[in-house]
């Protein structure tokens, strides 16, 4: 009954009433989402550590010296697309296995703390690590969430994800009227352009497991002037924050080759950097055992690193943790951020996945409560980890 009670729940929240909110404005989401965990009995923090749509829900129970399992809800949506990441049953997802993780302590009386983070902005912005710069993490002893993909039906899988870095890149020209004088200007547009074929050469000679994606902005200028201004967002990506330092600085490379030839100025501003995904071997085997074998879900570990990124990498560097995706059902072609997408994340065997992945991560979480060798094993895992990383 209570399982078919969050199942209601994954309609009610963000999709039902048809909200999606860009990153730190989920002014609906807060709310709701305070307001449900509150009324569940957890200690709820809003607008956490200055964040306006960040919050806090905080569940205790038994002595205080048991362990604290971290939960992730991301609420935030993307431009024009709504939630084509799934990023509602990401919120939902976090509120089941807390509440799951609740019912368990109160029940069996397992000493212990669960801790639920809303995280605004995941596709732009980075409120993952602004709350972890501020000390949000500080307390878990593991961080467990999951997100949804495409793919065969009640599948999961761990595996690493990929590091990103967001660059916007401005050249500034001079206009000059372009059939008169073009002679007297600076092309900010051909600039553009240089920069854009650049990096499109410069992609023959990068590996097959890194990216660099770009855009550029609309310019309302009339064809006889001669742009003086001309914006594009980069994306680099690697499988490493080692590996993305070294492309970024070959792509930043043409973008200031282009600005030299085209006599342009060329201003960078670097956004918020994702380090890779960094799956806990430990958490990450138990939760592929619990899906597997208690809820049926096919479940396999991969080495194949996921083409996408998250700012839960930020988190997988600083404490053990997994971030699973779930599969659910979609159209051809219609995986994350497209429309199709979020037409999929609104139905109901879209929010029985969520459900069932919530049940194989409270499990896990659970186990982290209760088994003490299990917990070595992965603060061991943990200690290797950080040894690793101080290497990067």
């Amino acid at each position: 009954m209570y399982w078919h009670g969050m199942l209601t729940l994954g309609f009610f929240f963000l999709v039902s009433e048809g909200k999606p909110e860009l990153g730190f404005k989920e002014f609906y989401a807060h709310e709701r989402l305070t307001g449900y965990m509150e009324s569940h009995g957890f200690v709820v923090t809003r607008h956490h550590l200055g964040i306006e749509t960040a919050w806090k829900a905080e569940f205790s129970h038994g002595h205080h010296n048991g362990r604290i399992i971290g939960l992730q809800s991301e609420m935030d949506a993307l431009p024009h697309l709504g939630h084509a990441c799934g990023h509602n049953l990401i919120a939902i997802t976090g509120v089941a296995i807390a509440l799951g993780l609740q019912a368990a302590m109160q029940q069996h009386n397992i000493s212990g703390k669960v801790i639920l983070l809303g995280t605004p902005a995941e596709e732009h912005g980075g409120g993952k690590i602004k709350l972890l710069e501020k000390g949000a993490y500080k307390e878990m002893d593991v961080c467990l969430m999951a997100h949804p993909g495409p793919g065969a039906p009640d599948g999961t899988v761990i595996q690493p994800w990929i590091a990103v870095q967001n660059i916007d890149v401005e050249f500034f020209g001079r206009t000059a009227h372009a059939a008169y004088a073009p002679w007297e200007g600076q092309n900010a547009l051909d600039a553009a352009f240089l920069a854009y074929s650049a990096v499109s050469v410069l992609r023959q000679q990068i590996k097959p497991t890194h990216r660099v994606q770009g855009v550029m902005s609309g310019n309302e200028s009339e064809t006889n002037v001669i742009p003086d201004y001309a914006k594009m967002r980069w994306a680099v990506r690697a499988p490493s924050w080692t590996e993305l330092e070294v492309l970024r600085e070959r792509v930043i490379a043409c973008f200031e080759g282009a600005a030299k030839a085209t006599s342009c100025k060329v201003k960078m501003t670097p956004g918020v950097g994702y380090k890779d995904c960094k799956q806990n071997d430990v958490l990450g085997a138990e939760f592929l055992r619990i899906a597997g074998s208690r809820y049926q879900m096919q479940a396999t570990p991969s080495e194949t690193v996921l083409q996408a990124s998250s700012d839960f990498g930020d988190i997988s560097y600083e404490i053990p943790s997994i971030q699973p995706v779930f599969t659910i059902p979609t159209e051809k072609n219609g995986s994350n951020h497209t429309p199709a997408f979020a037409e999929s994340a609104k139905t109901p065997r879209a929010h029985a996945a969520s459900i069932r992945t919530s049940k194989a991560l409270a499990a896990t979480g659970l186990r982290v409560l209760t088994d003490d060798e299990f917990w070595s094993k992965i603060a061991s895992s943990r200690t290797s980890a950080s040894s690793s990383k101080d290497l990067l």
